[in-house]
């Protein structure tokens, strides 16, 4: 049996009275208590079993529509910009902030629609938040160029990501934090940043499964105690309850909506639109914008099929808060959102 034992950033403080850290089994962390092993043979049998919605998939050719936010990007004005996929621009006050950057196409991950800016564009930028270590949150190409073109990047990651993200941007400051637990910004940040929980699982190579966190960030505006949340890659699980129970209702929340077909081979991984809805009404969100679909295909549902569902589940008021669905690029002023 492996030896269980729990982690967390003695340096950083931790939220929840008596949480001990994030629990590992030998050197996989675990959902909460429970260590999850993705299985190989439900990957086979995704692999050799024949999607019901093959032919609608493929008649499927929706892609979000991309409109210019070089202006947004390049510029000084509040507001948060969708780059596709988990990827947003966000900006407080003189602050820059990117989620989980995958600017380029890569093997296995093919972009569906442009980038709404150049990467080249992509700089002033004073935190890069990475919430895992999937390809399709992390890509070594993005995080190399906006190493190379921030020289004032510091990067907010969770525990054991700091060999991986060594190898990509030497120099650049990393700081990681378990789940519940609060990255140190300074006096001067005009927001806090916490690092909180996602039910989803690590892996890059043939080795290191589980071995560097996964989760979810929530910013505290400073000014205005607004609560931004980012959901990150997730299944619907109890931190949802946590996370609300703990800090009350949430003003915008950023929910992955796609890859979540075959259930069988993605119910533990992804939430569906039903559970993004759920999840949110269960956190009290205000505003609902809705991500993780439309840029790359990496499950069995049509393309469109997510953000159709989302808009019906709304329209039926079964989500309480306010649905917003951009355009890739489209700057959202959420900050002056009610």
């Amino acid at each position: 049996m492996a030896k269980v034992h729990y982690l967390r950033n003695e340096a950083l403080p931790t939220l929840r009275p008596g949480y001990p850290g994030n629990k590992l089994f030998g050197r996989q962390f675990a959902n909460g208590e429970e260590l999850f092993t993705p299985s190989f043979a439900n990957v086979l049998k995704w692999q050799l079993s024949t999607n019901p919605q093959k032919a609608e998939k493929k008649a499927d050719t929706w892609v979000p529509q991309v409109v210019d936010c070089r202006e947004f990007v390049q510029g000084t004005a509040e507001g948060m910009a969708w780059l596709g996929h988990a990827s947003f621009l966000l900006r407080i006050g003189t602050t820059t902030l990117l989620f989980d950057p995958v600017l380029f196409s890569s093997i296995g991950l093919r972009r569906r629609h442009p980038l709404p800016c150049r990467p080249e564009d992509l700089t002033g930028i004073d935190l890069l938040l990475l919430s895992h270590g999937h390809r399709d949150h992390l890509d070594a190409q993005s995080v190399k160029l906006l190493a190379r073109q921030n020289k004032n990047l510091q990067i907010l990651a969770p525990l054991r990501m700091t060999p991986l993200l060594r190898g990509l941007a030497p120099g650049i400051p990393v700081q990681e934090a378990g789940w519940w637990q609060q990255y140190e910004l300074g006096p001067d940040s005009p927001v806090d940043i916490y690092y909180l929980p996602a039910a989803h699982w690590h892996r890059r190579g043939l080795n290191d499964l589980n071995e560097v966190l996964w989760g979810s960030f929530l910013l505290r505006v400073r000014a205005t105690d607004k609560l931004f949340y980012f959901a990150g890659d997730t299944a619907y699980a109890e931190h949802f309850e946590h996370i609300e129970k703990y800090f009350g209702p949430l003003d915008v929340v950023l929910m992955p909506i796609g890859a979540y077909k075959p259930p069988f081979m993605m119910q533990l991984s992804h939430v569906n639109p039903h559970e993004a809805a759920k999840a949110a009404n269960v956190l009290r969100a205000g505003h609902v914008v809705p991500m993780h679909h439309g840029t790359f295909d990496l499950s069995d549902e049509p393309a469109s099929e997510p953000i159709r569902l989302l808009t019906e589940i709304a329209s039926s008021g079964m989500l309480r808060g306010e649905l917003h669905t951009p355009a890739v690029g489209e700057v959202l002023p959420w900050q002056d959102w009610e």
